[in-house]
């Protein structure tokens, strides 16, 4: 087996991408028009489609990084799903704010946002084109069409396999278009190809139907750990559970909390699963080998074969601002656009030594008094294009690093949040433990562990902020506690006021783009907008 990533030119190379290869062969053109006829002749077909659906969530088009575009209507730089997603989760909190002048980008963090953003329907359009992506690969991987195709033994096995994946692909982005949008349409494999204007499903229904579907493909996937880097398997629809019982009284109004602890000691009883020793490790361009045993599902970057402004390339270029040296970072120039409050830097504000606090304060003013300055806010050093020895990734602009969508840290922090807001099946012994490995590993020994008297639900929001910091997850934490629109929790410039102001609690979901609303009659607009 060579590299993990090989040429991405299309559907079939695009495998090279998320499935390694073990062929040099794969610089190869698409064919566009292809029927399903002849492209779901063979196994190498069915993987070429697949690919494309990984591929959805990292690249934004076929050509890389630009003139090919998967989505129209903005930029095709900023159309990546990573990029957008976390846009819409880190962008609007206290962790991160953005200096450029594009479009609409600051009314992320201003909370002024409307439904006709180019941001959010960038984010939305990408969400649905990913579903109809899986609903396609879904249709034509049932086992009649794979049996009818001629197709057996231990080929027809494996694409049952896939077939799982991309219904797991699917409920991943159904989750996004829930927890961000609320209501929204709905369509699956058995909805007619063509002109049809979909029906708008409740938040409660869809919640039901992602823990159905999950629940449903937990057996079909491969075993935890079993499948290649890159593709997921039972450990990765168990943890979007727990994400998904974690968040179940935002979504429906009933908490779930013992069943986000079931599906957490599914995850942490896996044999092989542990916290990686540097914390620094699992956002470096060499992550794919170093960080294995934490990461649970990464989306996977390479900065010769997989090009894209979007991902761990704008995660690792952006924060680079005022005097910090692009070099040190991997990667040939600094952007100047993303920095973090200061209410979000005090948090570290405990014994000194967190390895997690990386951030670059050297010319920087810890008060934003201008948020388009780049020299107001202190710098974040998170994803880093260098790999764990120091070297630099593979290209300067495009970047090797992969970004974790989930790891056993946040499965560890989902259980200790679960069993403290009374939840059961777990134990207080053992959510203090997860809670002190995470803390042993940022501190390099017991300097900030705690007992369990010190722990409650406050310090769990806080131990996630230092913990998972820029990983497309700030925004739903402070949803589910109450601090996103509320005034009991304030940062700079939240509510476009320099100190910070409460927001209508409309702000919870983001609008459905206007330009949908219009276009469908089925669809009712959310509150506020």
């Amino acid at each position: 087996m060579r590299n993990k990533f090989l040429k991405l030119t299309g559907l079939v190379a695009l495998m090279a991408f998320v499935l390694a290869s073990c062929t040099k062969d794969l610089n190869r053109t698409p064919k566009y028009g292809t029927t399903s006829a002849s492209l779901y002749t063979s196994l190498a077909g069915y993987k070429g489609v697949l690919a494309k659906v990984y591929a959805g969530l990292a690249l934004t088009g076929n050509s890389g990084p630009d003139g090919s575009g998967d989505i129209s209507g903005i930029d095709e730089g900023f159309s990546s799903y990573i990029r957008q997603y976390w846009s819409a989760q880190e962008l609007s909190t206290d962790e991160a704010v953005i200096g450029w002048n594009d479009a609409t980008i600051k009314d992320f963090h201003f909370m002024t946002w409307s439904s006709s953003d180019v941001f959010i329907r960038a984010l939305y359009s990408r969400i649905y084109f990913q579903i109809v992506l899986a609903n396609e690969f879904i249709r034509e991987s049932a086992a009649s069409k794979v049996s009818e195709r001629g197709i057996t033994g231990a080929d027809a096995t494996e694409i049952a396999y896939m077939r799982a994946e991309a219904r797991f692909m699917r409920a991943l982005s159904y989750y996004h278009a829930m927890d961000l949008f609320g209501n929204v349409p709905f369509v699956t494999e058995n909805d007619n190809v063509g002109a049809f204007l979909p029906p708008q499903i409740s938040r409660a229904s869809l919640f039901t139907y992602i823990e159905n579907e999950l629940k449903a493909i937990e057996g079909d996937l491969k075993d935890a750990r079993a499948n290649e880097y890159g593709r997921v398997d039972k450990a990765a629809a168990w943890t979007l559970l727990s994400r998904l019982y974690l968040n179940a009284e935002v979504y429906t109004g009933t908490p779930k909390y013992t069943e986000c602890i079931t599906y957490c000691n599914k995850v942490t009883a896996v044999s092989g699963y542990q916290l990686v020793n540097n914390y620094r490790y699992l956002f470096l361009a060499d992550n794919d080998v170093t960080s294995k045993s934490e990461i649970i599902f990464a989306v996977p970057f390479d900065g010769n074969k997989a090009r894209t402004w979007g991902g761990t390339t704008f995660l690792v270029h952006a924060p680079i601002v005022g005097n910090m040296q692009a070099a040190d970072h991997g990667v040939d120039f600094g952007w100047g656009g993303v920095r973090t409050t200061k209410q979000f830097y005090q948090k570290f504000s405990g014994p000194a030594g967190d390895s997690r606090a990386n951030f670059f304060t050297s010319g920087q003013n810890l008060d934003i008094n201008d948020i388009s300055s780049a020299n107001d806010g202190y710098g974040v050093i998170k994803f880093r294009n260098v790999t764990s020895t120091g070297a630099a990734g593979s290209n300067p602009t495009w970047v090797d690093t992969d970004f974790p969508m989930f790891r056993l840290a946040e499965v560890y922090l989902n259980y200790a949040e679960a069993v403290t807001r009374g939840g059961t099946g777990g134990s207080q012994a053992t959510a203090v433990n997860y809670i002190n490995a995470l803390r042993t590993r940022a501190y390099g020994n017991a300097t900030g562990n705690i007992t369990a008297a010190q722990l409650n639900v406050a310090f769990i929001l806080d131990e996630r902020a230092k913990e998972l910091y820029f990983e497309g997850i700030r925004r739903t934490d402070l949803i589910r506690y109450g601090y996103f629109t509320e005034g009991t929790y304030l940062w700079a410039w939240k509510g476009n006021a320099l100190n910070g102001q409460s927001v209508a609690s409309t702000r919870k979901l983001y609008p459905i783009p206007a330009a949908d609303v219009t276009a469908n009659p089925n669809l009712v607009q959310n509150p506020g907008y």
